[in-house]
């Protein structure tokens, strides 16, 4: 998989040459005031360089534009040096997305700039029980990429997304690199960065700061068939988020394989690393190798309760026909977290083949909010939030589970619920190499629990 990614970039590179003709958007009637709507003259420059058989859309320095919907085209470098401010009115939009683009090849979006989402202006108050923004019933996405090839995402900032970041669906042959993302960390689902059906991915050396799940490869529901998610490297990246920050999830309803998160920080997060399987489609050769991490609980909304690591496979509802979570590498793994590294499979699907090699957590409290609680959610079959004592280690209904040189301390004064230092139930082919760790409590609780 590495072989095939560093190619990859590669391609790219040779694929978005330098352009020779710009198409300056204040040529085309943008005012770049911040004030007047620039969508329509930012469109007219988009065809022009499209017309033209392709050419560099520049959006110059020293300028706020304010735009709603842009709709990319093929053979461009969407070339962003100033500022764009988004439209708060949904009457300026032609769809759920500000830079949007159908079935383009060899696009590029480039330069500089940065992008303002502005989301207050899509909420409708401040909880300050639950600790976060209540949204209104219409909000953007920042990107809505679909279906493009050959496709270059590259230098920008984006920041206060109402809703999901770069959303990209059903592409191949994309490269991500420094890309940084300023979301605010108590808005619900402004998502960092999300391939969806996408194959030949990589993502390097990008900073998201976001509230929701920070780079989360997923496969959601569709009209269209946009095949598997497969062949996706994310790597030296530099993560902070309330909700998960490494994540495969939650929509699975297609097959995901051949994924590869690699020498990234997750500066804090709700889970470190994660992967939520709750529909039809199946996961597989999962790998995650030198990763430091935090995870630690936050107010009841977010979902995720501090877990190290969870890996789950959970009926989304009574209905759903689960698919399979295996194969999964944890390697070189350190990091510091309120809850258990969860391994948790179910009845209707258990997980198997789960290797962690060189895994190092310190399980500690350091928050005010309740922890003893495993999150289950999003589902209807199992409690979605469960009362469940914190161990180090939790496996249950998995198979051919191998923990390798895999160490756990805790920290100061524990708490009541800080329980065993490995936890199994309904485990076949546990094997334990190395493994060093006690429990909380020894006077009340033994080292290893077996069920």
């Amino acid at each position: 998989m590495k072989a095939k990614l560093f190619l990859l970039g590669t391609l790219l590179a040779l694929n978005f040459p330098v352009t020779a003709k710009t198409f300056n958007v204040l040529d085309y009637g943008a005012k770049g005031d911040g004030i007047a709507l620039d969508t329509a003259a930012f469109q007219r420059a988009v065809d022009a360089a499209a017309d033209a058989g392709g050419g560099m859309v520049l959006v110059p320095r020293g300028k706020k534009f304010l735009v709603a919907t842009l709709a990319l085209k093929s053979g461009i470098d969407f070339h962003l040096d100033g500022e764009l401010l988004i439209s708060t009115n949904q009457n300026d939009y032609a769809g759920d997305g500000v830079l949007t683009a159908s079935n383009a090849a060899n696009l590029t979006i480039s330069g500089g700039g940065k992008i303002s989402g502005r989301s207050l202006a899509f909420m409708t108050g401040y909880d300050a029980t639950n600790e976060w923004w209540l949204f209104k019933d219409w909000r953007p996405k920042m990107f809505v990429l679909t279906g493009c090839t050959n496709l270059a995402v590259r230098d920008l900032t984006f920041g206060d997304a109402p809703f999901w970041g770069l959303h990209l669906l059903g592409c191949e042959n994309v490269l991500v690199e420094n890309v940084t993302v300023n979301n605010r960390l108590d808005v619900p689902n402004d998502d960092g960065i999300d391939p969806d059906h996408c194959r030949n991915v990589e993502i390097r050396n990008c900073h998201v700061t976001c509230g929701d799940d920070a780079i989360v490869i997923k496969s959601t529901r569709q009209t269209n068939e946009f095949g598997d998610c497969a062949n996706i490297s994310v790597h030296d990246c530099v993560l902070r988020t309330q909700d998960a920050g490494l994540k495969i999830g939650t929509e699975t309803t297609g097959s995901i394989h051949d994924i590869l998160f690699e020498r990234c920080k997750i500066l804090s997060s709700s889970r470190g690393l994660c992967i939520q399987l709750r529909d039809e489609g199946s996961i597989s050769n999962v790998t995650f190798r030198a990763i430091k991490f935090v995870a630690r609980h936050f107010s009841n909304p977010w979902c995720g309760h501090g877990e190290a690591m969870s890996f789950t496979a959970i009926p989304r509802n009574a209905q759903t026909k689960l698919g399979k979570l295996q194969d999964v590498l944890v390697e070189n793994v350190s990091g510091q977290a309120e809850n258990s590294v969860r391994v948790n499979g179910s009845a209707a699907s258990r997980i198997e083949n789960v290797r962690l090699k060189n895994v190092a957590i310190k399980f500690a409290c350091w928050t005010k909010y309740p922890g003893g609680l495993f999150d289950n959610r999003p589902t209807k079959v199992l409690e979605p939030i469960e009362p469940h004592v914190t161990s180090g280690f939790n496996l249950r209904y998995a198979d051919g589970i191998v923990l390798k040189n895999c160490t756990l301390r805790w920290g100061k004064n524990p708490p009541d619920y800080f329980a065993y230092a490995l936890e199994t139930e309904s485990v076949t082919g546990l094997e334990l190499w190395g493994f060093k760790g006690v429990s909380a409590h020894p006077d009340r609780y033994q080292d290893i629990m077996f069920r």
